[in-house]
């Protein structure tokens, strides 16, 4: 609270497009980040941290000035220095920034890094599309091989798979390169020229700049207009070609379904050859759960020496979406073993020290800290889904013995209170319960 001028008191609230992830339900999200993590490390991939700003040439340079990012969304700042920063927007650009600086290609051939990550745009709010979200991904750097292309995928598609996400497909093109791109599109302009006063605005303002991106237009008059459109697959050249097929064997090897769909593009020329889309019939006209490719051009683009490179992105808030639509359940809440529940102000001494003793043992513990009856600290045990209640007031502790009681079958015991953590781990091995 504060208070403005007049003294008149001021409730803050969050900033439109951002949200507070509550304690009810960061469960769900640490499942999923435990996931993906464990995934990760299986394909030997190691986090990388950037920093949550960069200058912003970094982003102008990485995602390309003329893109709707860097010219609408970002959210950029001078500090005292005088340097204009900005907060990242996507993680690609940071993490080849980070390649480059700290000569991680020295280390090593092939650099295979994921993060996860908060990220920050200033678009419209909407649902699985906020001004803060937040994103995981990878990128394998330093290869040129299809293979590292259909790991990069394979390794996409697992989270959802470990997650057990369903209903999600597959989708891939090749972008070409800047040996064949340029001549497809020459082709692509001649024929969207025909019909330039029926596109949309933005369309038409892509023509000359930007034209492949036309292709992926969410607008429906301009998808009719490009229905018969050229596609980049049919104007390839042999490397490409060559590249593209070992991606489609490499796929079927890894047991991948795909469908191969030209209107998979990137804007910009340092993209090469893969393109990919995993998409989820869950989440309406919004429809992409992840994106990737090869941006073979991108770490020379930004100072570098050349160096292949692909990789993925995929949008958090948009997974935990389709799980819910999916009624996947997300059983991870933290709850405690044991709630010591104590009568009297002896039994609530013991059971400050007690329960340190028992969490120094592993067993997740709670006590009452706030002097309540304890009618109501057996009601706030069943609110917080407490396995078991121990009771333990100054009778209890002169007889070193003191009553357990098993919240799911109502079953009681006695314990002896100086034995008590090894009595508990007991108890917890013959309930099933792995810590």
């Amino acid at each position: 609270m504060a208070e403005d001028m007049h003294g008149a008191v001021l409730k803050f609230k969050s900033i439109k497009g951002t949200r507070d992830i509550l304690p009810d339900e960061s469960h769900r999200w640490q499942y999923v980040e435990q996931a993906i993590r464990s995934v990760m490390h299986r394909f030997n991939y190691k986090e990388i941290r950037t920093p949550v700003f960069e200058e912003t040439s970094l982003f102008a340079r990485g995602i390309g000035e003329l893109t709707d990012i860097v010219g609408k969304e970002m959210y950029t700042f001078i500090d005292r220095s005088e340097t204009s920063l900005t907060l990242k927007p996507e993680m690609t650009a940071s993490v080849m920034r980070a390649y480059i600086q700290n000569n991680l290609g020295e280390q090593q051939p092939l650099v295979k890094v994921y993060y996860l990550s908060p990220m920050f745009r200033q678009e419209r709010p909407q649902a699985g599309r906020l001004r803060q979200f937040h994103q995981y991904g990878a990128e394998a750097t330093g290869g040129t091989s299809a293979r590292i292309d259909a790991e990069i995928i394979a390794l996409a598609m697992e989270v959802y798979e470990a997650l057990g996400i369903k209903n999600i497909e597959l989708r891939i093109n090749s972008v070409g390169c800047p040996e064949c791109r340029p001549h497809y599109k020459e082709i692509l302009k001649e024929y969207l020229g025909k019909v330039y006063d029926k596109l949309s605005p933005e369309s038409q303002r892509r023509l000359e700049q930007n034209p492949l991106r036309i292709l992926d237009s969410k607008d429906e008059k301009d998808r009719e207009l490009t229905r018969d459109a050229p596609l980049m697959l049919d104007h390839l050249c042999k490397e490409c070609a060559a590249h593209f097929n070992e991606l489609q064997d490499s796929l079927r090897l890894l047991h991948r379904t795909f469908t191969v769909d030209g209107r998979i593009v990137r804007g910009l020329d340092y993209y090469t050859k893969t393109a990919f889309e995993i998409i989820s019939s869950d989440l309406g006209s919004q429809d992409a759960l992840a994106g990737g490719g090869r941006y073979d051009k991108l770490v020379e683009e930004l100072g570098g020496k050349p160096t292949p490179s692909v990789g993925f992105a995929a949008g958090i808030e948009r997974l935990l979406m389709v799980m819910e639509h999916q009624q996947i359940a997300i059983d991870n809440d933290i709850h405690p073993d044991v709630f010591i529940a104590a009568p009297d102000d002896e039994g609530r001494r013991w059971a400050l020290a007690a329960a340190m003793t028992l969490r120094h043992a592993g067993i997740p513990c709670e006590i009452d800290l706030l002097d309540r009856s304890l009618k109501a600290q057996m009601r706030e045990a069943d609110r917080q889904h407490a396995r078991f209640v121990l009771v333990a007031g100054a009778s209890e502790l002169q007889q070193n013995a003191a009553q357990l009681k098993d919240m799911r079958t109502g079953e009681q015991r006695t314990l002896t209170l100086s034995n008590l953590p090894v009595e508990l781990k007991e108890l917890q091995r013959d309930s099933g319960k792995t810590q």
